[in-house]
């Protein structure tokens, strides 16, 4: 929580200098026409961080030697292609398939014979996700506008390794199916040839992703399920 305000401050500060300039002086417009389009494309491309939400099951608390599960969230990068579709004066239809690398991180604190230890499982992931948004969007003012972000999201995991022997190994495996709620919000810059639109979107997952099996690692889980921040910059 603390990484999403940080980043939430930062954007922020960012923008505010343009809002503040916009809101003192009128300016031509760029790209008058454009929000008037049907349909129209263009790509995103970001940065991302990947993390758990973790719900221990009841054979953790049996288990006098597992003190804790803590995960961490590492960061990744995506790029995606943007399709929107005009529905009204201020709401559009988005979808925007986005190929997403990234990876976490789960930390597994055991105390043995009184010596503390920690095994940490690292999960890589590569997401192919497929979000359909409502974007509802402010009036225009000079040359950006405000708006909101809300939708939903399959990803489908093409690195995923739970059908994979792990000869021992004790892999953390994920299934390779999700289904997650998304929100976000940003700004969009109409420039004089393109318009530019810095966003941030967070996501939380609906469906459990752990593939169980018969070792400590997964035995101690009730539920793992998603969650996701992104910082993303759209060129359409």
């Amino acid at each position: 929580m603390q990484t999403i305000n940080k980043y939430l401050l930062i954007f922020t500060i960012l923008l505010s200098p343009f809002t503040s300039i916009g809101q003192r002086f009128k300016k031509p417009q760029n790209l008058v026409k454009y929000d008037f389009k049907k349909l129209h494309f263009g790509f995103t491309l970001g940065i991302n961080a990947l993390n758990f939400n973790v719900q221990k099951s009841n054979n953790s608390l049996n288990n006098d030697t597992l003190l804790s599960i803590l995960a961490q969230n590492q960061k990744g990068f995506n790029l995606g292609i943007v399709s929107n579709l005009r529905l009204g004066r201020y709401t559009d239809l988005r979808f925007i398939p986005t190929l997403v690398f990234g990876e976490r991180i789960l930390d597994y604190r055991f105390n043995e014979t009184n010596n503390l230890t920690i095994n940490s499982k690292r999960i890589e992931s590569t997401l192919i996700d497929f979000p359909i948004y409502i974007k509802y969007k402010s009036a225009r003012y000079n040359n950006f506008r405000t708006y909101l972000l809300c939708g939903v999201k399959y990803s489908l995991d093409i690195a995923s390794q739970y059908k994979i022997d792990d000869e021992g190994q004790e892999l953390v495996k994920l299934n390779n199916h999700d289904l997650m709620i998304e929100g976000g919000f940003g700004i969009d810059f109409y420039l004089q040839y393109f318009k530019f639109s810095p966003q941030i979107k967070i996501s939380h997952g609906l469906i459990n992703i752990l593939s169980k099996d018969k070792t400590v690692y997964t035995e101690t889980i009730n539920n793992l399920k998603t969650s996701v921040w992104m910082l993303s910059f759209t060129f359409e």
